[in-house]
């Protein structure tokens, strides 16, 4: 089973320019970020899910229900007791109408963010995004290191499943015991683990090294994307959408207020 969330297609949002790709992320970031009620976040979190259905990209979204199934209820939960002011719902719960709205504002504000970076690993190879850090003027070595996350986490996954797989054969289960027993059988796991990142990270600092990493050299790619007019329209497309949302929040629209509509 592949842990990497990218899916190799050919629709529209992966033949995209790989900085349209990461403009379009930074701008809904944006738009998302400045508003907190949920009927002026709908549209964006619409949007996002449109695209991912038309990149394909709904099946990692899948993959991901579980995170997407705590996140927003909790969320929700969360900021509903701990918001101040509003109208109290109820005189023995610490709940307001306006403290409901802006949880439920905040969990779809953070469900979007998750699935607006879903659609970008899902339509972006690594070597695409070293590709558009460089072009925005990234340091290659801060670009690399964002990079380097992407691939290694995957890794890291698949290097906790193999373990875990591997401990089995061997008779270890996992799941007996009480909870201090089932921490402890963990320790079985991370030992194994945590002896392997640092010898993945060793062998790669070698690579480094020998590639001449630090050499001072300015960097190249062998990654080379034309630019399209679809581009063109994608960006002017999403930079609208962070503007009018930036305008809204500049007039003071799509907050939620208390003791207010």
């Amino acid at each position: 089973m592949s842990l990497s969330l990218y899916l190799d297609r050919q629709t529209f949002v992966h033949r995209r320019h790989p900085l349209v790709k990461l403009l379009a992320l930074l701008f809904f970031f944006v738009a998302v970020f400045v508003v907190d009620h949920p009927l002026f976040l709908l549209p964006v979190s619409i949007g996002i899910l449109s695209l991912l259905v038309l990149a394909g990209a709904a099946a990692n979204l899948y993959r991901l229900r579980i995170l997407f199934f705590f996140l927003f209820p909790f969320t929700v939960l969360i900021w509903s007791i701990f918001y101040r002011g509003g109208t109290r719902l109820f005189p023995f719960l610490p709940l307001t109408f306006e403290g409901i709205l802006f949880g439920l504002g905040m969990a779809i504000k953070l469900s979007t963010f998750l699935a607006t970076s879903v659609l970008f690993l899902s339509t972006t190879r690594v070597e695409e995004c070293t590709y558009a850090f460089s072009l925005i003027g990234l340091p290659y070595r801060i670009g690399f290191a964002i990079t380097l996350a992407f691939r290694l986490v995957p890794l890291l996954l698949e290097a906790v499943l193999t373990v875990i797989q591997a401990q089995r054969c061997r008779g270890l289960d996992l799941q007996q015991g009480h909870l201090l027993q089932r921490l402890r059988h963990y320790v079985l796991v991370l030992i194994p683990v945590f002896m392997g990142v640092l010898r993945r990270a060793n062998h790669m600092a070698i690579a480094l090294e020998v590639r001449g990493f630090n050499s001072g050299v300015r960097r190249t790619s062998y990654v080379r994307a034309p630019w399209q007019w679809n581009d063109t329209e994608a960006v002017l497309v999403v930079m609208g959408i962070a503007a009018v949302y930036l305008g809204l929040w500049w007039a003071g629209y799509g907050r939620v207020v208390s003791g207010g509509g």
